[in-house]
């Protein structure tokens, strides 16, 4: 059985392809998740993708990597990379290493973005690349 990644999203990712896609692109979470899990393939992975505006999902979801053995997780925590005390707790709980994932290059943009709860955590950060963002991160993960 191929190994698992998982990639989590935040809030408002749901929205890609139309929110703002002069910073975001015109790439839907679903064009990703098919570009993800065709790469996957040929990696002889698999991806779970999963999407939630919820803070409380994505730490269950990082426990859940852990619980189940995922080689990794891409997080793209939306807003949340900037707030979340909570998700940052939550990596560092795990030992399943994660990669924080960005369309945008945070640093270019408003000040409040600058800094990164999950990025003190995660294993590395991959941001600027648009879509490609995840292909870089999952190429990384593979590495694990």
């Amino acid at each position: 059985m191929p190994d698992t990644i998982f990639v989590l999203n935040g809030p408002n990712l749901n929205l890609l392809g139309t929110r703002e896609p002069e910073i975001y692109g015109h790439d839907t979470l679903d064009d990703i998740a098919g570009m993800l899990e065709d790469r996957a393939r040929e990696l002889d992975l698999t991806v779970d993708v999963r999407q939630s505006n919820h803070e409380g999902h994505l730490v269950d979801w990082l426990h859940e990597a852990q619980a189940i053995g995922a080689k990794a997780v891409l997080l793209n925590a939306g807003a949340f990379t900037h707030t979340s005390v909570a998700v940052h707790d939550a990596i560092k709980g795990i030992r399943t290493p994660v990669i924080e994932v960005h369309l945008s290059n945070p640093h270019t943009r408003e000040t409040f973005r600058h800094h990164s709860y999950v990025g003190m955590a995660a294993k590395g950060t991959i941001a600027g690349f648009g879509a490609y963002s995840y292909m870089l991160a999952l190429e990384a993960a593979a590495r694990f």
